[in-house]
């Protein structure tokens, strides 16, 4: 096969290639431009999502904290002189009160944002600290079975406090155990051990106190737990005191 020949069946089937391409484009052409509008419209819904998103949880942020700025305001003693124009309130109690309806507030309108879901969060504390348990029960529980990790286990952590309070010892203690065994950056492993051997203190349980804390002075003898945990083993004698026996 000369030169010549080569070069027009190469030419024939680009040609045919060519035309191929483009009777298929014809065919398809109403589903190809639906298809690009479709495309289009998707790429401008999450343009447009992404912008609301942030601009919510800017909105969240502001509004948590001005929650915050309630929630930090002083306490003032009956009688106690105030500066002009300084805010403050007669009781924790009062303020948590405050707090907690700018926090609710944050929670409700912002719930999909971490801001919200932070305020969600300090919702249940304030209800818890303003005496309310059975609002902080429930609020807390919800951000405990939340997708972020790290909120959940501060809310149950709260919540084993909360039930300690009522006298429920031992939801108290399912959820250290619970902790225990499923640790996060907010809340490690020795942190939840640590309240649990408090409660057993608390409970006058020390043999079970002791037996949690030497567990712990074994897994983490270097951590800020286990440092902790061998304290309460071995305590300092006191100032003039005699010295433990070694």
């Amino acid at each position: 096969m000369d030169q010549q020949t080569r070069q027009a069946l190469k030419h024939d089937q680009f040609v045919d290639t060519t035309q191929h391409g483009l009777e298929w484009a014809s065919h398809h052409r109403r589903s190809l431009v639906l298809t690009g509008i479709v495309v289009v419209a998707l790429i401008a819904i999450l343009g447009i999502g992404a912008f609301i998103y942030n601009h919510r949880s800017q909105q969240a942020d502001i509004s948590f904290g001005d929650a915050m700025q309630v929630y930090q305001t002083p306490i003032a003693a009956p009688g106690q002189q105030i500066p002009p124009g300084v805010k403050t309130f007669p009781s924790a109690a009062d303020r948590a009160k405050a707090a907690n309806q700018v926090f609710l507030q944050t929670a409700d309108r912002y719930g999909m944002t971490p801001g919200g879901r932070l305020a969600r969060y300090f919702a249940g504390l304030t209800f818890l600290e303003a005496g309310q348990n059975a609002s902080a029960e429930s609020t807390l529980k919800q951000v405990a079975s939340g997708w972020n990790s790290d909120l959940a286990s501060l809310a149950k952590l709260a919540l084993a406090q909360l039930y300690r309070q009522t006298s429920r010892d031992q939801q108290a203690v399912d959820l250290y155990n619970d902790l225990t065994a499923h640790p996060t950056t907010s809340v490690p492993a020795g942190t939840a051990q640590l309240q649990l051997a408090d409660l057993y203190e608390a409970e006058n349980k020390p043999e079970l106190a002791k037996k949690v804390y030497a567990t712990l002075k074994d897994k983490d003898a270097k951590g800020p737990a286990g440092m902790i945990a061998a304290q309460k083993l071995n305590p300092a004698p006191t100032a003039g005191g005699p010295a433990l026996p070694k």
